[in-house]
């Protein structure tokens, strides 16, 4: 029989006792400037008596800054008497990636949204998805984990859940989602779905809950209170808060297949002809890419493969062969 390898990770807070606590989930990292180091990846637990446990992230990707900023003032203003369970926040998931500002971790390359189920025993970043995914999701009945768009793309703010085997979680996540109350609620099609935090927390059967609220390597102060908000909607909307969540009208999306993703087949200088949220018509021109080494030379068109609205598009001018455009949703409710 194999022996199962421990992870290195150990917390400095005790996810039993009542209370708030503020901590650290410790990794030991050897290296040229601290030969017994660790990373310190901060941690709460705000816990009071039995129920449920939801466990929120941020940070996943180093470069989008909603969760990780609406988590840590959560975090910070909790009062444990108006919780029913325990919450486990951990607003810099990827802790490397965070400090450098980075969507991959500047130790490994690791993209940790890309590393589950990861690896006691592999790289940093695999030893962080493994902590994850054998320590903290089976505790958790609820996940939320918040992205933005980060340096390469922007979005139109919104909450997602995923089509799912299992009609009854399917039903859980998307009532969850909804009560988020972004703007926009979007059912998502991922283009890869493999090693994601995602998968790995639908797998064990949880409600999964995730966001895209902005882009560009920065946020707003709108795209913060979204996420402010949707973070104690959630927690009324499973029990676990007391209070009245804040409710606003949601436009309903749908990725019902590849067609929703435009994708560059060159380099140059993006050139975007409709707007984020703008609605087009299938074969219709939505972005133009420039040669940038030349003149004289004609831009390669991209035209709409399917009607609907643009709810994402590359955020630099510039765009290599491979990158996404554009996301065109359909309109749903």
């Amino acid at each position: 029989m194999t022996e199962t390898l421990r992870n290195p990770i150990s917390p400095t807070v005790d996810f039993e006792r009542d209370g708030v606590q503020h901590g650290f989930l410790r990794l030991p990292y050897s290296r040229d400037d601290s030969a017994w180091g660790a990373v310190m990846i901060p941690i709460s637990v705000v816990k009071n008596g039995a129920g449920p446990t939801a466990l929120f992230t941020g940070g996943n990707h180093g470069d989008e800054y909603e969760g990780p900023l609406a988590l840590s003032k959560l975090a910070g203003s909790l009062d444990p008497t108006a919780i029913r369970g325990r919450l486990i926040i951990v607003p810099f998931m990827n802790a490397p990636a965070v400090w450098a500002g980075t969507r991959t971790s500047p130790i490994d390359r690791g993209n940790l949204n890309r590393s589950f189920p990861g690896r006691p025993d592999g790289t940093v970043t695999q030893k962080i998805a493994d902590y994850f995914q054998r320590t903290l999701l089976p505790m958790a009945d609820l996940v939320l984990d918040i992205h933005s768009g980060g340096k390469t793309l922007d979005f139109l703010p919104f909450a997602a859940c995923h089509l799912l085997p299992d009609p009854a979680q399917q039903a859980r996540c998307e009532a969850g989602m909804r009560a988020f109350a972004a703007p926009y609620c979007m059912r998502m099609l991922e283009q890869d779905a493999q090693g994601l935090y995602d998968t790995a927390a639908e797998a064990l059967g949880k409600v999964f809950v995730t966001t895209e609220l902005g882009g560009g390597g920065t946020l707003s102060a709108r795209s913060l209170a979204i996420a402010e908000r949707g973070v104690r909607n959630l927690l009324i909307h499973f029990d676990m808060l007391e209070g009245e969540p804040q409710r606003g009208e949601s436009v309903m999306l749908d990725m019902p297949d590849d067609g929703c993703y435009l994708c560059s087949e060159s380099d140059g200088l993006l050139e975007m002809c409709r707007d984020l949220g703008e609605t087009v018509q299938a074969g219709e021109l939505v972005a133009r890419v420039h040669d940038a080494r030349r003149t004289g030379v004609a831009p390669v068109e991209y035209r709409a493969r399917r009607a609907g609205l643009i709810s994402a598009r590359h955020f630099p001018g510039r765009v290599q062969s491979g990158d996404t455009l554009a996301v065109i949703a359909e309109v749903v409710g």
